[in-house]
């Protein structure tokens, strides 16, 4: 959620990756529900560890902006400055009411998160 997020608040003007320190190779539907609920198509994406991006990405990079809480947080050896916006796995939930509303929270908490943080740049 977060990459079609930032994707969408930057543009093409910033490059953005997303990654995870125990990827499972798929997007929850429940994601891809409430990022089409904002016009965002994240059908396409994969979830993938920080290993797999390219090593020329490391090179010019100016943030990493983690989101774990409860899990593992991924650590990088970059120069680029780190924010942690610790979030709730919102697939955690027990019954699917649940977690689709956890995911709506989580989505709209990075986007609040995203957009503060350009109006800060």
């Amino acid at each position: 959620m977060a990459e079609g997020l930032a994707r969408k608040i930057f543009g093409a003007a910033v490059e953005i990756q997303s990654a995870g320190s125990d990827p499972s190779g798929k997007v929850h539907p429940l994601a891809i529900q409430v990022m089409k609920e904002m016009g965002i198509d994240i059908s396409v994406h994969r979830s993938k560890s920080w290993e797999e991006l390219p090593p020329q990405f490391f090179i010019g990079l100016n943030y990493v902006i983690t989101l774990c809480a409860e899990e593992i947080c991924p650590v990088i050896a970059v120069k680029a400055e780190k924010l942690n916006w610790g979030m709730p796995d919102p697939a955690a939930g027990d019954l699917e009411r649940d977690r689709l509303e956890a995911f709506r929270k989580t989505r709209d908490a990075i986007h609040t998160r995203l957009l503060e943080f350009r109006r800060s740049q």
